[in-house]
């Protein structure tokens, strides 16, 4: 009989004297061994051998004190948390694995050691370096010196210590000594020196790309910002220092030093210097994501007072208070007392927090909505339930009565937009006469109920935005048919809100001169008023007594343009140059005779019509155009060097001429420059950059002017 192919050939293997045989290992659920198969690590066959020759009696599978059991081995607790294979060895003597020698870790073995999660870690270090920023920002604010020596909260979870922070949160801190000594990052001050403050306390200037800031300039400079402009968006906290400004924002603060640089007596070249690297800050942040609660705050000042650009084709505005919306709403502003919802890990909110939040998420929608309306354009406000009004919300999410006034206003210039201006059935967007009459005596309502609501002690700046909001109103008359039956009363209510808004206007500048600081959205709504009035003095609805008072508001008009201008050639100037010119070739305002009645009727009627309340702007500027830089008359830039006197009757020898540099887009950006030159070190464009395709160099149009 032929032996198995298995069958092992050692005199042990067939159990002499053991009775043990191949089928025994075979019903044992064991394999047949060869004497060619290698001795396996762990010696199961060497013990086999002993079993098999030792005591000479059978192996009973039954018999547990019989068996021999393997050592249990453990790994040790660092490389159980990176889940490694460990050699350490523990007995008879405890010796590291090769892992934690070559790493220089500690190499150790508890019983109690428990793995964590990288999730969980993470989580840890993010509350960490919350915790430092807190405590940061807490040292800066206070009056003792900031210690170098802060350290976090102590962390029972995170088993390795932090000795770094992500490369995406140095943006907070990477200016301050006390993080660098304690998180070693790079500060980015470029070497700069340190200043002793009065207090005795090291301070460092600040720096960007070239320009290089004193502490006493940037203490002046903040100082300006909060008693000059943040009247007009009391959205950030003066009590706030500089330095803790820069400690958590590399964008925030320079967006202040670069608002606070306009009209600024000691360095009036300090806006055009820091136009271009601002802006280079601006966009290399916004392209570090995710973003952060700051950079909403940024937005919003950016937004209120854009920095000065050339064309609209190359002004942001409008787009960045779009990221600005959509930034708020990833975070979950609005949204703020469900935070957590919209972040990493739960947030526990203090309620001052939670005030600021509501603030914020306030002044993100009047600011998305005042962009919209001087740009012409529809607006991405989301109103909804929290921004209702105080007594809806509760104690958490009451805001100040100012700030809900101007709240409540720029609600109703959101309603006006969608009710004149977003007609689904039309292609221009537009609402039909009888409609917008209806429509305009539902509004009049809502706006003497938001007057109702103002007070004696109501800010004069809160005024003045009450009565933005009525000419925005109002101008919507320039929309009806002359043959509609509320015609020439619409026209009264324009007229009335035109003057309303320009008195209000010559009155903040009788205080402390705020006019000069005043925001674009004012800027804009000044330029369609003058051009509102530009239109009115010339038509059939001028007569003696209108003419003579209106000639007054026009003129001021004018010198308030030109005065809020922040640099030579810049947009404010530009159309001041073009109101002076029209209304000279117009006439100054007697142009209005009984004899052109039905021309001048026709007159008030609009070409450019989808811009909303701002048509008027477009249309205006469209006709300059047609008039004047068509026909080869003019100089523009020479003439705004040498300004048009619209109150002389002898016309200026910059007047006479214009040339193809045009007011580059009408209101809508903050300068534009002609021919070969720069603005800003930006190249010019043309007025309109949207109608580029029309304005081009082309003096064929396709409307009957």
């Amino acid at each position: 009989m032929t032996a198995p192919p298995f069958a092992v050939s050692d005199p042990l293997a067939h159990g002499a004297g053991n009775g043990i045989t191949t089928d025994t290992f075979v019903s044992a659920g064991r394999h047949p061994i060869s004497p060619t198969t290698p001795s396996r690590a762990d010696g199961s066959f060497t013990s086999l051998k002993r079993t098999l020759s030792g005591s000479g009696e059978s192996v009973d599978d039954g018999d547990d004190s019989k068996k021999t059991r393997p050592c249990v081995k453990r790994a040790c607790n660092e490389c159980r948390q990176q889940k490694l294979r460990c050699d350490v060895v523990q007995v008879p003597t405890y010796k590291s694995c090769h892992r934690c020698r070559r790493l220089k870790l500690d190499c150790k073995i508890d019983s109690s050691f428990k793995r964590i999660g990288k999730r969980s870690r993470n989580m840890e270090m993010e509350k960490e370096i919350h915790e430092l920023r807190r405590q940061l920002a807490t040292q800066q604010s206070s009056p003792t010196a900031l210690s170098p020596s802060i350290k976090a909260p102590p962390s029972e979870a995170a088993s390795p210590r932090i000795s770094t922070i992500p490369s995406q949160l140095e943006q907070y801190i990477t200016s301050e000594q006390a993080v660098n000594s304690l998180l070693h990052l790079r500060s980015g001050t470029g070497g700069l020196s340190q200043e002793r403050s009065p207090n005795g306390h090291l301070r460092q200037q600040r720096r960007l790309e070239g320009i290089t800031l004193t502490v006493e300039q940037v203490d002046h400079l903040f100082e300006r910002f909060f008693t000059l402009f943040h009247p007009f968006m009391p959205l950030l906290d003066p009590s706030i220092t500089p330095d803790a400004y820069f400690a958590i924002s590399p964008l925030l603060p320079w967006i202040i030093i670069s608002v606070a640089a306009r009209h600024y007596p000691p360095d009036p070249n300090l806006l055009p210097s820091l136009s271009a690297p601002v802006s280079v800050r601006l966009w290399a942040t916004l392209a570090d994501v995710p973003q952060n609660y700051v950079v909403v705050k940024a937005l919003c000042i950016l937004c209120t007072w854009p920095l000065p650009v050339s064309s609209t084709s190359s002004d942001p505005t409008f787009m960045l208070s779009g990221l600005m919306m959509q930034i708020a709403m990833q975070i979950g502003l609005h949204r703020p007392s469900h935070a957590q919802d919209f972040a990493r890990f739960k947030e526990d909110l203090r309620e001052e927090e939670l005030r600021d939040r509501v603030k914020t998420w306030v002044a993100c929608n009047m600011i998305s909505q005042r962009v919209a309306t001087g740009y012409g354009q529809p607006p991405s406000t989301v109103y909804d339930w929290a921004l209702v009004p105080s007594a809806s919300n509760g104690t958490n999410y009451q805001l100040p009565e100012e700030v809900e006034i101007r709240l409540s206003i720029e609600r109703f210039c959101n309603k006006v937009t969608r009710s004149f201006y977003t007609n689904k059935m039309d292609p221009m967007g537009l609402v039909s006469d009888e409609q917008r009459g209806i429509m305009s005596d539902f509004l009049a309502h809502d706006f003497e109920e938001i007057e109702s609501k103002l007070r004696p002690n109501t800010s004069a700046i809160t005024y003045l935005y009450f009565r933005a909001a009525g000419l925005h109103f109002r101008l919507s008359a320039f929309f009806d048919s002359p043959e509609s039956q509320d015609y020439r009363a619409h026209l009264t209510s324009l007229w009335q809100a035109t003057t309303s808004f320009l008195g209000r206007v010559f009155d903040l500048d009788t205080v402390g001169g705020l006019l000069l600081h005043a925001s674009n959205y004012i800027l804009q709504m000044i330029i369609a008023a003058g051009f509102t009035l530009l239109k009115l003095l010339n038509s059939f609805f001028a007569d003696s007594g209108k003419l003579a008072h209106g000639r007054d508001l026009f003129l001021k008009t004018i010198k308030a343009i030109r005065t809020v201008s922040v640099a030579t050639n810049d947009l404010p100037s530009r159309l001041a140059e073009v109101l002076a010119q029209l209304w000279k070739s117009g006439g100054s305002g007697l142009r209005a005779g009984q004899g052109q009645a039905k021309s001048l009727e026709n007159s008030l009627q609009l070409k450019v019509r989808c811009r909303m309340s701002m048509s008027l702007v477009y249309d205006s500027v469209w006709r300059w155009r047609e008039e004047f830089q068509a026909k080869e008359r003019g100089n523009l830039e020479t003439a705004v060097k040498n300004p048009t006197n619209p109150d002389s009757n002898v016309e200026s020898s910059a007047s006479s001429t214009i040339d193809n540099g045009l007011p580059s887009e009408g209101l809508l950006g903050d300068g534009f420059g002609t021919g070969s030159n720069t603005f800003f070190g930006e190249a010019n464009n043309e007025v309109f950059d949207p109608l580029s395709w029309m304005l081009d160099g082309y003096t064929d149009f396709p409307y009957d002017m």
